[in-house]
């Protein structure tokens, strides 16, 4: 599939770059606290085990995927809340809750208001995840708008890897256990309570953003809406806000029923972008940022040792995530899906093979040789370095940019919400699985992997460069009808 000949070749935009790029950076702190948020649980979760007595292994997947509840509630009503409100409020509530998050989860009587600190957390990882990349994509020039997206899903592996970082400080101040005091608080408390710090410094940058362009004009606020254009592009804007403006005001305000098609019960680009949102779960992503810890403890890793390979990991993540920036507005998206699902379809068969032939321990878990675990850990390395290029931030890229103005809001909602249901599955069942056979966990990471190949081969439409507003054109959207899928 190509890209039309005048939104591909077209030459790019003049625009202020430092401007731009400082208005989707601190967009984009809602992804490090993303990350933050739901991977601090990684090196908490064994210490709040033993706290309040948790031992059921569904119920320990539960105290863990919880919060992903909560994301899929924020991701569903996220984005009727921009909408409504507009995205900077939106990220200023995000702000809050992510603190009162932070301060709740380090101070829990039982294990059941700690989950609910929890909810409240993931409730503003779904804000963040709708509005974050929104926002990024409509202030976004079309050339730079892949680099710019990507900053989201950068800031979540920065936030992640800050978390690896400073788990491992307090557990190493703390004698290498979380359940071990630290001054006044339990080291795991600490790492709850540290969040205050990244919440306060998103609450109060999101103050200095401007509005959405997009938003202002739905609003009829089309000056502040001009000088917001203003200051991002060098050319004037009259003709960029008249497009704006015609495409908002030929749709309706969106509604779960606009994402509708007849014969089908959704139209079927927000089916597209369903199976992306839920592909890029059911890979088993989280499942190594979540339990990590815990899988190299099973195989034999010293805890100090599996918290050092879990940020290894983390490193890799954050490397290849800038390999990605580079790369989208250059190579597009489909080629970067393909090449991705390859190389990790291969890294998770590797994984799998190593635990299903390493023979087992007294308690059912592989007992690796040194060889085993070296390949064990290469082979999730390259997992992750694939995930990082491509899977991760190419996703958020095109659930932002790939409806027309019409849904968009809508159709984020749905497919944000159905990557944390999805997430949400992955983390709840993994444990049980890992009960089982860790390589039949990752023989299922792997046959997902290798289906995401031939569905983006099918299915996916490549977007770099073509314009927001000519998102409907680029997908074959008619939205007053029956809609043809893209081919």
């Amino acid at each position: 599939m190509h890209l039309p000949a005048a939104s591909a070749d077209a030459p790019p935009e003049r625009v202020h770059v430092g401007r731009v790029t400082a208005l989707a950076v601190i967009a984009a702190l809602g992804g490090f606290l993303f990350g933050y948020d739901s991977s601090v649980i990684n090196g908490a979760n064994k210490a709040i085990y033993e706290r309040f007595d948790v031992t059921a292994g569904l119920f320990q997947g539960f105290v863990v995927s919880v919060a992903l509840l909560g994301s899929a509630v924020g991701a569903f009503v996220g984005g009727r809340l921009a909408q409504r409100y507009g995205r900077k409020r939106v990220m200023l509530i995000a702000a809050v809750l992510f603190l009162i998050a932070g301060l709740g989860s380090a101070f829990p009587i039982t294990i059941w208001d700690f989950m609910a600190w929890r909810i409240v957390g993931g409730f503003a990882i779904g804000l963040a995840a709708i509005v974050s990349p929104m926002y990024i994509a409509e202030i976004a020039p079309a050339h730079m708008r892949g680099r710019l997206s990507s900053l989201f899903q950068f800031a979540i592996v920065i936030g992640i890897f800050a978390t690896q970082v400073i788990n491992q400080i307090i557990l190493n101040s703390a004698g290498g256990s979380a359940s071990n005091d630290l001054g006044p608080l339990q080291a795991w408390q600490w790492m709850f309570v540290l969040m205050v710090v990244p919440a306060t410094i998103y609450f109060l940058l999101a103050f200095t953003l401007p509005e959405s362009p997009r938003y202002l004009v739905s609003i009829d606020a089309s000056d502040r809406a001009k000088r917001v254009l203003e200051s991002i592009f060098i050319e004037p804007v009259e003709a960029k806000l008249t497009a704006i403006r015609e495409s908002i005001d030929t749709e309706a305000k969106p509604t779960l029923a606009d994402l509708r098609a007849k014969g089908s019960f959704f139209l079927p680009i927000v089916w597209i972008g369903l199976a992306l949102a839920v592909f890029q779960q059911f890979v088993g992503i989280n499942a190594v940022f979540y339990y990590s810890n815990l899988i190299w403890e099973s195989v034999g890793y010293p805890p100090s040792e599996a918290f050092t390979t879990s940020t290894i990991i983390s490193m890799v993540n954050v490397v290849f995530t800038v390999v990605a920036i580079l790369l989208v507005d250059r190579i597009g998206r489909k080629p970067l899906l393909l090449v991705g699902s390859v190389g990790m379809a291969v890294s998770l068969a590797v994984i799998a093979w190593v635990f299903v032939m390493a023979p087992q321990s007294a308690n059912g878990t592989p007992d690796l040789s040194s060889t085993q675990g070296y390949v064990a850990v290469v082979a999730l390395c390259g997992f992750v370095a694939f995930f990082a290029a491509t899977w991760g931030p190419i996703v958020w890229v095109l659930l932002s940019e790939m409806f027309p103005n019409s849904i968009r809001a809508a159709a984020m909602s749905i497919t944000v919400m159905a990557n944390w249901i999805a997430n949400f599955i992955v983390s709840e069942l993994f444990p049980e699985l890992v009960g089982i056979s860790l390589g039949l966990a990752y023989g299922l990471f792997t046959l997902f992997a290798v289906l995401s190949f031939f569905f983006v081969w099918k299915w996916v439409t490549e977007t770099r460069g073509t314009e927001l507003e000519e998102m409907d054109e680029l997908e074959g959207i008619e939205l007053d009808d029956d809609a043809s899928v893209p081919a």
